[in-house]
């Protein structure tokens, strides 16, 4: 009765393996960075917020040791631009519904711990929209938090694959400056990435 038991177990342990596999469904694996940060990195970020705790966060699940302040044999990650706004797109009159646009601005660059660039400085844009009543203050305060977090995380995975596009490519990488805004919605949703690797 134990190794029937034992054989069911095993059984239903490759069957849900294999269902998995067939679904697509695959850990994701720790993103190859570049050299020159693979061990220590000293990140510098404009500003406070989630952001750089996300950033910092993501590189830690790296295996990558995150400097608070500069040190000498330790390359910088620059971030001189970590910046949301918020824009009114449209008004609908009488109705008072109003459709917002949260976005979220990123400019980061990669020096070594010579000061060389590995990194020119990269420009990463992402962009929500959404709808509500003009009057209800706390909602549209409420729902730009909400969609704020959400960007902070796709900002986070953005940036994390700048990074491993360029360890696969092994030399400087040219400037960028990407931006596509999200589409419309009035139910937050997720914002249309415009980093592209």
């Amino acid at each position: 009765m134990f190794r029937l038991d034992r054989v069911l177990q095993i059984a239903l342990c490759v069957a849900g393996a294999f269902a998995l596999a067939g679904c697509g469904f695959h850990l994701r694996r720790s993103a190859a960075l570049p050299a020159v940060m693979q061990q220590q990195v000293y990140l510098q970020v404009s500003g406070g917020g989630e952001f750089p705790r996300a950033l910092a966060a993501a590189l830690r699940a790296n295996k990558v040791e995150v400097l608070d302040k500069s040190t000498k044999g330790v390359a910088t990650l620059l971030v001189p631009v970590a910046a949301f706004s918020t824009r009114l797109l449209t008004s609908t009159g009488y109705q008072l519904v109003g459709e917002y646009a949260v976005d979220f601005q990123v400019q980061f660059t990669l020096v070594d711990a010579n000061g060389h660039t590995v990194i020119p400085t990269q420009s990463l844009h992402l962009s929500h929209e959404f709808a509500l009543d003009q009057t209800q203050f706390s909602a549209i305060a409420s729902e730009t938090e909400a969609i704020e977090r959400s960007l902070v995380r796709e900002m986070t995975d953005a940036v994390m694959r700048r990074l491993e596009a360029q360890a696969h490519l092994g030399t400087p990488a040219a400037a960028s400056s990407t931006g596509v805004p999200g589409s419309a919605s009035s139910v937050a949703a997720p914002a249309s990435a415009s980093s592209t690797d």
